[in-house]
């Protein structure tokens, strides 16, 4: 029976493919290669598909780990203590007194009544803690996800008009569809999708809806009506200066709320700080401001309110059901999917980049890494279940997790404790909720969402960082107040995005020259001896030969790294020009980059045969010449090699190696009848190099006049390691030594004799390579160790020898340029061809 091989090579056949063996050395043209006399040879084989393949297919490990990921708390549970569940008590108690104002005022901004709010907080901290990767995140309803809410809801009811008396259904199905969209990203494990949100959107966003939300929840905490809080901000702010004049009762509830909040907090902060001994008293009760303000504006309203229920003097909740009354299976048809299909995405995203930046700050806070993922699976279960209980759309709260995190909460199980509160609210206190005034809920909104707001100074940070990201920032501030939220959210993602593809499409890398430097360490110059004069005395360098006197390094030759300006980059050498990609090398910037490289190239270069053509008539349009009694600059260089750093280049396309391809080819006719010779530097990756092979780069190119016959390959090895190193093998000749002393010890103080042993004082001679391109690098010698005149020394090559021109760095890259130039202008002297150089 034929095998694989055999079947695609046959196919092969049929199809006119020409295969190329991975297995077979490129090397076959006459060149020198490393002499496995002086080192084990090492031939690199090309990746195959069957190792990609063998990549991406899950084994049964990590099929069984992804399950186990799925539900977190099992790593944890079973060292659960009464410590844990201390902390956790506290602090989810803490937590349901907060949610439970929260809440209701949330369910508010979603056009929803009160006890929605208190249905969704239920179902997020009792959900959560199952799938929890961060033990600080609270889901609920939040400020910014419930605008969206009630927009999409009030949209809805304007096109079916029919969901008036029923506004929760629409929000159940928005959070049903939304939460398995989200589920599904977490179930395949494409977290990593919210890492194409920046941070400078996040915080417009933000900073937008806080004061979009601020500016609806004004006229509710004014007592002032007869215009739409849904408008967009600025026609909301217009029309609440407006109608100043009509200004009820509702504003002394409201106004006096919202300044007992912020002189609360004001006043513990200030405490904390004056009495550091007691912080964390003082920490509960800023925390709780939000409970004693509805508690006591509530005390105040029942007794304004008690004997005129019917005609309260200002808007109070009113009645608000005991227990779970809107229990169902949520509804969803073609109508409801429909009035809400526009603001599907941006619900999404609210609830992706609110919870997972969140959970990312307070995981670095508190020393933990949380998995984008498996949020995305919390978020998603949350929403896909809640709506069964009656639920809208919830995702992680940023002010709850803060005071959680503050309130010493222990593992994710605080979220039951939660729980409990919340329940107990929803059957016990609803009596309580029917005097909340609406006016001090709002006073409540206003002061959590006052956080949310980017302060100027971290804004001058991000100028610090990237002053085009502030501007960006601004815009999407400005959408959001002149437009919508979502308009806000897209604009910023867009043009975040647009700038990230305009700086990669007009991406250019730079060219590189050599330095020599020096390493000083006070007043001391490391590497003349082995003694190092330190700040805390002197001490001795083992190896003198891991501090060398003088080094080469290569600095863009226009300082564009902000390298002294005063510093003198020289050339590598003539017409050899050392070039480093600075974003990559994809598609769509390979263009621009090679455009850059072959510009400079020609610019700073000539032609190496001018008179190629007869007549004048012969030349093509593109390539006349010099002007009519003009010269061609012969002070310029002939181009003779190219060195690409490809450190920052993770991996190549089709495209950008096609255009490599064509950039070779232009090249070599502008250096007729010699070729240009491709080094490549700092190949991170397999597949990168079976691209540059496939596209006949790594190995020389054959010259017609035979001059290239013959190459000078330089290779960088490395000493063995394990039990093959040379430490090793001194360690061994050290341990016999001990025996053969304690058996013979008069043998202690013997010389051994080479003609009896004559490995005692052989070495297996090393590679001969240049050591440095300059002359004070050349004459360097590196004294070997102790140990190495008595062992035998093994080393081989790290890269190919299949690939004479993939090098491990820049600087054996240009050891290998210049030494073939040279090679080649001797031979060219002598009028001849090489009959053999190796090194």
């Amino acid at each position: 029976m034929p095998s694989t091989r055999q079947v695609g090579q046959n196919l092969a056949k049929v199809l006119g493919i020409k295969l190329e063996d991975p297995d077979v050395d490129n090397v076959t043209r006459g060149e020198s290669v490393f002499s496995t006399h002086t080192a084990d040879s090492f031939v690199e084989l090309q990746p195959t598909s069957g190792e990609w393949l063998a990549e991406v297919t899950p084994s049964g490990q990590e099929i069984a780990n992804y399950f186990k990921s799925l539900f977190p708390f099992l790593s944890w549970i079973g060292f659960y203590n009464l410590q844990w569940f201390l902390g956790d008590l506290v602090a989810g108690i803490t937590i349901g007194a907060v949610v439970v104002p929260q809440g209701m005022a949330y369910a508010k901004l979603a056009n929803l009544p009160v006890q929605f709010g208190l249905y969704s907080s239920f179902m997020g901290v009792l959900l959560y803690w199952f799938f929890a990767t961060s033990k600080d995140i609270t889901i609920g309803p939040v400020a910014v996800v419930s605008t969206v809410t009630g927009t999409v809801v009030a949209n809805a009811i304007e096109k079916y008009p029919q969901y008036e008396d029923t506004p929760w259904v629409i929000a159940s199905a928005l959070a049903l569809i939304s939460g398995a969209i989200v589920l599904f990203i977490g179930l395949i494990r494409c977290g990593w999708i919210v890492e194409l949100i920046p941070l400078v959107s996040l915080a417009a966003f933000m900073t937008g809806s806080a004061i979009n939300i601020a500016a609806g929840q004004v006229p509710t905490m004014m007592g002032i009506t007869g215009f739409s809080t849904r408008d967009s901000t600025y026609l909301v702010i217009i029309n609440t200066l407006k109608n100043l004049g009509n200004t009820k009762l509702d504003a002394a509830m409201g106004l006096t709320a919202l300044t007992m909040l912020y002189l609360i907090r004001f006043s513990c902060t200030w405490a904390a700080k004056k009495f550091p001994n007691h912080h964390k008293l003082f920490f509960f009760l800023s925390t709780l401001r939000a409970v004693f303000v509805i508690l006591l504006y509530t005390m105040i309203s029942w007794l304004v309110n008690m004997h005129r229920r019917s005609k309260p003097a200002f808007t109070i909740l009113g009645d608000v059901p005991r227990g779970f009354q809107h229990a169902a299976v949520p509804t969803i048809n073609s109508d409801i999917i429909s009035s809400f299909i526009g603001e599907l995405p941006a619900t999404v995203i609210v609830l992706l980049i609110e919870h997972i930046a969140i959970s990312k700050s307070f995981g670095r806070v508190n020393n933990y890494t949380i998995n984008p993922s498996q949020e995305m699976v919390a978020i998603g279960v949350t929403n896909v279940l809640a709506p069964f209980l009656g639920g809208f759309p919830s995702t992680g709260s940023f002010s709850r997790t803060a005071i959680k995190s503050k309130a010493g909460v222990r593992t994710p199980f605080a979220g039951v404790i939660t729980a409990a509160v919340v329940l107990l609210a929803i059957y016990a206190l609803t009596a309580v909720f029917f005097y909340i005034p609406s006016a001090s809920l709002a006073a409540v909104i206003i002061h959590a969402v006052g956080d949310l707001i980017t302060p100027p100074n971290t804004l001058y940070k991000f100028w610090r960082v990237s002053p085009i990201e502030v501007l960006i920032f601004f815009v999407g501030v400005f959408v959001t107040i002149f437009s919508t939220i979502e308009n806000g959210i897209y604009a910023t993602i867009c043009i975040s995005f647009a700038v990230f593809i305009f700086r990669v499409l007009k991406s250019r890398g730079r060219f590189l020259g050599r330095v020599q430097v020096h390493s000083v360490l006070g007043d001391h110059l490391i590497g003349n001896d082995n003694n190092v004069m330190g700040e805390y005395g002197t001490f001795e360098v083992s190896d003198s030969s891991l501090s060398p006197p003088t080094r080469n390094v290569f600095l863009p030759i226009d300082h564009g790294d902000g390298s002294n300006p005063e510093v003198e980059i020289t050339s590598p050498y003539p017409g050899v020009f050392i070039y480093r990609f600075s974003e990559g090398f994809n598609y769509p910037s390979a263009s621009h980059t090679l455009d850059y490289l072959g510009n400079h190239i020609f610019a700073h270069t000539r032609c190496t045969k001018t008179d190629t053509y007869e007549r004048p008539g012969d030349r093509p349009w593109n390539n006349p010449g010099p002007k009519k009694g003009q010269e061609e600059n012969t002070a310029l260089p002939t181009l003779k090699a190219i060195i690409l750093d490809l450190s920052s280049v993770n991996n190549v396309d089709v495209t950008s190696v096609q255009q490599l391809i064509d950039v070779r080819n232009q090249l070599d006719r502008y250096t007729t009848p010699d070729v240009v010779d491709w080094h490549f530097a700092c190949i991170n990756n397999r597949w990168t190099k079976r691209a540059l092979v496939s596209a006949g780069f790594g190995y020389p190119t054959p010259r017609p006049d035979g001059l290239h016959s013959r190459w000078k390959s330089i290779f960088s090895v490395a000493e063995l390691g394990g039990s093959n190193s040379a430490a090793a093998a001194a360690e061994q000749e050290a341990n016999e030594k001990e025996q053969t002393q304690h058996l013979h010890p008069t043998l202690s103080n013997a010389k051994p004799d080479p003609a009896v042993d004559p490995s005692i004082y052989q070495e297996t001679p090393g590679p001969s390579v240049a050591s440095s391109i300059t002359q004070s690098a050349s004459t360097q010698k590196n004294k070997a160790p102790e140990f190495s005149r008595n062992i035998e020394a093994r080393r081989v090559a790290v890269h190919g020898l299949n690939r004479p021109l993939f090098h491990i760095d820049l600087t054996s890259a240009l050891q290998s340029a210049i030494a073939n130039v040279q090679a080649r202008e001797e031979v060219e002297a002598q009028g001849g061809p090489d009959i053999g150089v190796t090194v």
